[in-house]
């Protein structure tokens, strides 16, 4: 889980683990590791979610701990428009430090769409580019498996 500070990276995390959300926010400090087995295509898959602070002060730090991942999770908050330029930022620095592997860009927070500061037309840009974008809601729950789900099958099935 990478993103910028407060895009709700633990929310999904608990969302998809615990099934559970909780309005405080805590800032994550370093990495929360958990770990979930996943029924896919008939088959248990055994997922390690690093869910990794939002800070960038020590961004080479951070980046150490994606090598050796199969992927990744980008999350933006639609109601913050700099967390999608800083998504754009670190989906680079990920792929100069990792190399090229299956990612999901979220757009969290989709039960607040009313206070959106991100349009319509931007998300259609970056799927046309190619990228496999989710809108989530760590809150209700909508799209959180289904995001854990695509990625599970990006990094199987190519």
């Amino acid at each position: 889980m990478v993103g910028a500070f407060a895009t709700g990276k633990t929310s999904l995390v608990s969302r998809f683990i615990y099934s559970i959300f909780s309005e405080k926010y805590y800032t994550t400090v370093g990495v929360k590791i958990d770990k979930k087995t996943l029924d896919f295509q008939g088959n248990n898959v055994n997922l390690i979610l690093w869910d990794l602070y939002g800070e960038d002060e020590f961004q080479k730090v951070r980046m150490s701990y994606l090598r050796g991942s199969s992927g990744y999770i980008l999350v933006v908050d639609g109601t913050r428009r700099n967390t999608l330029d800083k998504a754009f930022e670190l989906q680079t620095k990920v792929e100069e430090s990792i190399g090229k592997v299956p990612f999901i860009l979220v757009f969290n927070k989709w039960d607040m769409t009313n206070e959106w500061e991100i349009e319509a037309h931007e998300l259609d840009v970056i799927i046309q580019q190619g990228w496999t974008v989710i809108n989530t809601s760590a809150k209700t729950g909508q799209g959180v498996e289904e995001v854990f789900q695509t990625l599970t099958n990006k990094i199987l099935n190519g």
